[in-house]
């Protein structure tokens, strides 16, 4: 069952054989002896991929309820449900983990001695099951899904450029005055041509395209290029914090920010959650919380509370 999952999760024998640590031929001969033993094809098997039969999908669905199941009584005969030990698994943006849930983690650690915790940077949403991921930190909306999310605060996503670069260009006075003037854009997950924005009388969305002047791949080198006066860059509101308040870079058009987007930290919902998750969750959310009124407070505007929206 466990090779069955792991062959359809990661798409193909070789990928399975890798994740699993045994021989490619092992899956192989594994896969069609369970095959032969419900006397049923599971598989569809092509050069370039494999694909869930009916039957497949059925069995799949019912094998991964059996999974679970086992996981759990598996975890609760070592006692995670008891006593709070063992490995957590966290992801989080690579920015946002180092400078906010680095320091929450090293503090839980030393709270928690029989916990220890694999932290997952990536400007990515990982996978939570196929990953074996307990814990995400979440900035933006979350999709549909059957994760469970915490909300821990919102994010401000802001404009911004050098005082000097200001000076010389001109300060922005409405998004569309930026089609004319020089942009750094990042390059990076949900890169977009257009930047959005907010008409704040009539409430109505603004899309505004922008033509990058200069285009990076990661968020510090958009802060160091625009405050190297290279143009008007947009970054997450503790992106740029540093920036603003040494008076390296200027926030603009904030009465045309977009709603800030929410901060969550999500979970899968699978039965009882193991005590060292819980312990994180009751530890991380209100320090997490507490960071993001921190930042809102900082640089904040009469256009904007000095609480996110939780």
């Amino acid at each position: 069952m466990k090779i069955l999952t792991a062959v359809v999760e990661s798409g193909s024998f070789s990928a399975a054989s890798r994740q699993l640590r045994v021989p490619v031929t092992t899956v192989a001969r594994k896969t069609a002896q369970l095959e032969s033993l419900l006397g049923a094809e599971l598989l569809i098997r092509t050069t370039r991929q494999l694909t869930l039969t009916d039957a497949g999908a059925t069995y799949l669905a019912g094998v991964r309820r059996i999974l679970d199941q086992l996981e759990e009584i598996e975890r609760d005969v070592a006692g995670e449900f008891i006593i709070a030990k063992g490995e957590l698994v966290i992801t989080a943006p690579v920015q946002f983990g180092q400078l906010h849930i680095l320091p929450i983690v090293t503090d839980f650690l030393a709270a928690f001695p029989e916990i220890t915790i694999k932290l997952l940077l990536f400007d990515r949403n990982m996978q939570l099951v196929e990953g074996q991921v307990d814990m995400a930190v979440r900035i933006g909306k979350l999709p549909d899904s059957a994760m469970i999310s915490t909300s821990v605060g919102t994010m401000r996503i802001v404009v911004c450029a050098s005082p000097t670069f200001l000076n010389t260009h001109g300060t922005p006075e409405t998004p569309e005055d930026l089609k004319n003037i020089p942009c750094v854009t990042y390059d990076g997950p949900g890169h977009l041509t257009e930047w959005g924005f907010v008409d704040p009388k009539t409430k109505k969305s603004m899309q505004i395209p922008v033509t990058a002047r200069l285009s990076v791949t990661t968020t510090e080198a958009a802060v160091r290029a625009a405050v190297q006066h290279v143009g008007v860059t947009r970054l997450l509101h503790y992106q740029a914090i540093d920036a603003v308040k040494a008076d390296g870079l200027q926030i603009v058009l904030e009465r045309f920010e977009i709603e800030p987007v929410p901060v969550s930290l999500v979970h899968a919902g699978r039965g009882q959650m193991p005590l060292k998750m819980r312990r994180f969750l009751d530890f991380a959310a209100p320090r997490l919380r507490q960071r993001l009124i921190e930042i809102s407070n900082q640089g904040d505007t009469d256009v904007y509370e000095t609480c996110p929206r939780l």
